[in-house]
């Protein structure tokens, strides 16, 4: 009986050492870093890192996956050299996202990220289900978009755009009425509109003009549909994706003839003779200042708040009006343009992440409705309101400043997508229209010129990755802004010279070498 009894005295000690056990296991939660970008806080914009939406996703992720997170600022613009920097240091956020999808390849090639193909069914079951089929690869899922063909590992997951509108270029409407001219149609038009502007400062109220302004970081982004226009239409879409290298246009055909234009019209006194030095925000508050007359950007640059640009120009000037136009004609007579790809920013999982299980429940967390309706639209009342059953979010002055949303639908928190996504295309796209604070069919009639005539670039899957381009597209986009400064204020006359020996340059410099395995690997 002795012995009985130690037996029955040690079995539930030992059964209280296991349910002890197991408690401790449950409530000792998993701690994961989260990547956000830190957009800065002019205009009312909170700490990313600690602020009404952080802590209701710490919350809510505690309670549901006994998930702790904390969140890793990485400065927007400058996003590719600090995470460049945390890999360097070990340091990188077990949670992180960038659109550079070279940096993406080198780490993996590195072993720096983690492959994430064994937990697509399982693990990440709702996200598989959010990002659903890949449209531009029939038959295949979003989710194994960017999966490496040679070994079927997966190291990076694209988001999903809900709308794929990119870029318009904008005109001061106010201009136009005072001088009697109508909405420029076709490019000769446009070049003499912004000439019209040049030569009446007086009447149109300023002492001087600058009839075009943009931004000297990113000429190939902020003057694309200029120069995007004299790419020769009739070219494949094989050449176009052979030929685009560092996500720029120089070696596309055609493509020079949208850099001379830009050149004739640096020359003809039309564009900001201070470009080159502008950075992110110069161009804007040139815009704001009442003196430019036409520009070029996102669809919706114009619309955002806070500090949106047609809001801080009507301090300046209360009468002004901006529009956008469509002028630029290809040599077919038409506005051919560029879309967004329906895959956005990349997100992974670094091989350095202590606990990439959390991470992976922390994303699939993210992908459910519940989770990612509330990130995107916030408390009723507060940040979103239904007009005429139709979501309308406000996020930049919510009735509470403390829940003002630092990206549009808070895409910052939701790195698996971009753009308002509701129970419908159609309502996502109602409900689009309706988040700005200018009525909705001025969103909608921007966003429709926007996809007038626009084409995403071609989706390639190459039987093995693209190497190449990893360790040199640093370099090129950095040469690519120098070619743009210095071919486009060039005399007329050495226009030739200057952006032939800049091109060879460039290319010697790397672009040929990525050029040639693009073509190599090219699907036949």
């Amino acid at each position: 009986m002795k012995k009985q009894g130690a037996l029955l005295f040690a079995l539930i000690g030992l059964i209280a050492l296991v349910l002890l056990t197991g408690c401790n296991q449950k409530t000792s939660a998993a701690a994961v870093t989260v990547e956000i970008f830190d957009r800065g806080t002019d205009g009312g914009k909170t700490d990313p890192t600690n602020n009404k939406w952080t802590a209701w996703i710490k919350e809510k992720i505690l309670k549901d996956e006994n998930i702790v997170v904390n969140f890793v600022s990485v400065p927007r613009w400058t996003e590719t050299d600090s995470l460049v920097n945390l890999f360097a240091a070990g340091t990188p956020p077990d949670v992180a996202y960038t659109y550079s999808n070279d940096n993406i390849q080198s780490w993996s090639d590195q072993g720096g990220i983690y492959d994430l193909s064994p937990y697509i069914d399982t693990t990440l079951k709702d996200l598989k289900a959010f990002l659903g089929p890949d449209k531009a690869l029939p038959g295949k899922d979003f989710i194994r978009r960017n999966i490496d063909e040679s070994t079927g590992k997966i190291y990076s997951i694209p988001a999903k755009r809900m709308n794929v509108a990119l870029r318009n270029i904008f005109i001061r409407q106010d201009w136009l009425e005072i001088l009697g001219i109508p909405e420029p149609k076709t490019t000769q038009q446009y070049y003499d509109t912004l000439a019209a502007f040049r030569d009446n400062a007086a009447r149109l109220g300023v002492s001087k003009v600058v009839p075009f302004t943009l931004n000297g970081d990113r000429v190939d982004w902020a003057a694309g549909n200029i120069m995007g226009s004299f790419i020769n239409p009739n070219l494949s879409d094989k050449e176009q994706w052979i030929n685009t290298v560092a996500d720029r246009n120089f070696l596309i055909e055609g493509y020079k003839e949208g850099v001379r234009f830009m050149n004739k019209m640096y020359n003809d006194g039309l564009v900001d003779r201070d470009f080159p030095l502008y950075g992110a925000t110069d161009a804007d508050n040139i815009i704001k200042s009442g003196v430019v007359g036409s520009w070029s950007g996102d669809w919706d640059t114009i619309y955002r708040e806070p500090n949106g640009i047609i809001t801080d120009l009507r301090k300046t000037v209360p009468a002004a009006k901006v529009v956008p136009v469509d002028p630029m004609q290809s040599s077919d007579g038409i506005t051919h343009k560029g879309a967004y790809d329906a895959a956005g920013i990349n997100f992974f999982i670094p091989s350095a992440a202590k606990n990439p299980d959390a991470a992976m429940r922390y994303l699939n967390w993210l992908a459910k409705y519940e989770n990612y309706h509330f990130i995107q639209t916030g408390p009723e009342g507060i940040t979103h309101t239904i007009v005429d059953g139709v979501v309308k979010v406000d996020a930049s002055a919510p009735s509470d400043p403390a829940w003002i949303m630092n990206s549009n639908q808070n895409i910052d928190y939701t790195p698996m997508m971009n753009g308002l996504f509701l129970e419908t295309e159609e309502a996502s796209i109602r409900a689009l229209a309706a988040g700005y604070s200018w009525p909705a069919d001025v969103i909608q009639y921007s966003y429709n010129m926007a996809l007038t005539n626009a084409k995403p670039g071609l989706v390639v899957k190459t039987a093995t990755p693209l190497t190449v381009a990893a360790p040199l597209t640093q370099t090129l986009v950095d040469k690519a802004k120098v070619i743009f400064a210095q071919t486009i204020i060039a005399p007329a006359n050495q226009f030739d010279a200057i952006y032939d020996r800049l091109i060879k340059d460039w290319l010697d410099s790397g672009a040929e070498a990525i050029r040639a395995e693009r073509r190599a690997k090219f699907p036949n």
